[in-house]
């Protein structure tokens, strides 16, 4: 007996190379058949999600979901509903130092699936507000690896590598030490890192010569200065070159990570996301960022293709994670799934320097599965 069965959708898993109408039913939270018919009488509980998209469920990988332990948090709980996300994976909202609290208060009571990067600096991202800014890299008394090591290890089974934020803002003067600690930290646990990069110093260039195959860039079509594209419209070298060894480029969007003008080049020259993410937090829920879904439709907009759109949010970042059993629907696998509909009528996008795109059709969730249940969103079927 299934505990449910979705029926009739159109079951899309670039993991499996799935694009067709099928049934999924989970069972004891898992994954536990694909198949054209599969009788609603062998389940508890049926769900007619025909004309709609059925996909692994939602990740995000670059979010602040550290709701009332940092001034940046966003409720994940929301965030989910409103955007079928069944994962978020915090990028370092959380150090040594308050990682245990995160942990107890908010990632083991979530309903949707929370993993973290742990910050570089023990006390993680602290000062961060509309009043308030004050980058956790900035003083070095901060940045302690041993630590960032210590707490790492004693929570492996939700820390999925170690986040540095460099840059004027993040970092100060402190250049690029911090990354390349969070580097070292990260060797020692087997894991990869998650460089963010703001304004220079230090320059894109000095970030991406140290990173290694696996690691992520974030905010990798982010706009002037520290763009990955000049003013000739060429791509620059260096970033080239992180690609072909194999360097993660994430999205992370948020309030000042990415550029519709910089996307744009990077695709027109055969360049796409290895993920799409919606760097969600305080300044940018309500706009530019929105949420994951959001996001998803901008992509769209630009001329990714759906399917793709859905590989960089299911199948490629759980590759970024190394915890490849996210973000398909194999069987056996997490019982995760995101409906998802093509809705019609007209929205405007816009990116974090203002540009606006416009485009008739917007990605909707009217329902996702977690751990096997059904959950609905603000959009419920």
């Amino acid at each position: 007996m299934y505990d449910l069965i979705l029926k009739g959708g159109r079951v899309i898993d670039p993991s499996q190379n799935i694009d067709e109408t099928l049934d999924v039913a989970f069972a004891d939270g898992k994954v536990a058949e694909l198949a054209p018919d599969i009788p609603a009488t062998g389940a508890k509980a049926v769900r007619d999600v025909s004309g709609r998209m059925v996909t692994p469920g939602l990740i995000d990988l670059h979010t602040h979901v550290y709701w009332g332990g940092t001034s940046l948090g966003v409720d994940a709980e929301m965030i989910s509903r409103r955007s079928g996300t069944t994962t978020f994976v915090d990028a370092g909202s959380a150090g040594a130092g308050n990682l245990p609290g995160f942990r107890k208060h908010v990632i083991e009571p979530s309903v949707p699936r929370i993993l973290a990067y742990i910050n570089i600096s023990f006390p993680g991202i602290f000062g961060f507000s509309k009043t308030v800014m004050v980058g956790e890299c900035a003083d070095m008394r901060l940045v302690h690896p041993h630590e960032c090591l210590r707490a790492a290890r004693e929570n492996l089974d939700i820390v999925v590598g170690v986040k540095a934020r460099i840059g004027a803002k993040a970092g100060g003067n402190s250049g690029m030490a911090p990354l390349i600690l969070a580097i070292e930290v990260a060797d020692a646990l087997g894991l990869p890192v998650m460089a963010h990069i703001d304004t220079p110093p230090p320059s894109q260039r000095e970030v991406l010569q140290v990173l290694r195959p696996g690691d992520v860039l974030t905010h990798c079509f982010r706009p002037f200065p520290n763009a990955p594209i000049r003013a000739d419209r060429s791509i620059r070298e260096e970033v080239l070159a992180a690609r072909e060894r194999g360097v993660f480029f994430d999205v992370g969007h948020g309030y000042g990570g990415f550029s519709f003008d910089s996307c744009r080049v990077m695709m027109e020259q055969g360049i796409l996301p290895d993920a799409i993410s919606s760097d969600v937090h305080v300044l940018c829920v309500d706009g530019p960022a929105h949420d994951l879904l959001a996001v998803m439709s901008k992509f769209l907009a630009l001329g990714m293709p759906l399917n793709e759109v859905i590989r960089a949010t299911t199948q490629n970042a759980a590759r970024a994670l190394r915890r490849e059993e996210l973000g398909t629907l194999r069987v056996g696998t997490y019982g995760d799934a995101t409906v998802l509909e093509m809705r019609s009528g007209g929205v405007e996008h816009v990116d974090v320097v203002g540009e606006v795109l416009r485009a008739e059709q917007h990605l909707a969730s009217p329902g996702m599965v977690i751990a096997g249940a059904w959950c609905p969103t603000d959009d419920a079927l």
